[in-house]
Formats: structure tokens, C-alpha cells, sequence
């Protein structure tokens, strides 16, 4: 190897080590992140949703004949 191929510049296609800078997500990728984001909130907002209801639910009661009467009865009569 000459002086002059040791200063010569390096290509900047050869494949070399070190870090690689990765390609900005084009539109659709970016497009479908945010998509399934959406569905991934939804779908956890929901699953929060049914395990609170679940938690909070009024237990079954054996006497059915005395009608509940409590926060969230309106017609305690009926």
C-alpha cells in the first residue's frame, strides 16, 4: 500500500463497522404506529373498564323478594 492510498478517501459506500444510522419511518409506518396505538389504548381502556365493573359489581343476593334499594336504585318501589 503507497502514501497516496493510505490518504486517499474512503468510500462511503463500503460497508465499514460501527453504529448504522437507521431510515426516518416512512408515512405509512408511521400511519400504522399511530393505529395501533389507537387500538392498543382502546383495547387496554376497555380491559380497565371490565375489571373496575367487575370489582365494583353488586353481589347476588339470596333474598330477591326485598327489592335493593341503595346509590343506584331510582325506583326503589318497583
Amino acid at each position: 500500500m503507497s502514501a497516496r492510498d493510505a490518504k486517499a478517501m474512503r468510500n462511503s459506500f463500503a460497508p465499514r463497522g460501527g453504529f448504522v444510522l437507521a431510515k426516518t419511518p416512512s408515512y405509512r409506518q408511521l400511519a400504522l404506529r399511530r393505529r395501533l396505538l389507537v387500538v392498543v389504548a382502546v383495547a387496554g381502556l376497555a380491559l380497565a373498564s371490565g375489571v373496575i365493573g367487575s370489582l365494583t359489581a353488586q353481589p347476588e343476593r339470596a333474598d330477591s323478594d326485598r327489592p335493593y334499594v341503595g346509590p343506584s336504585s331510582y325506583f326503589p318501589s318497583e
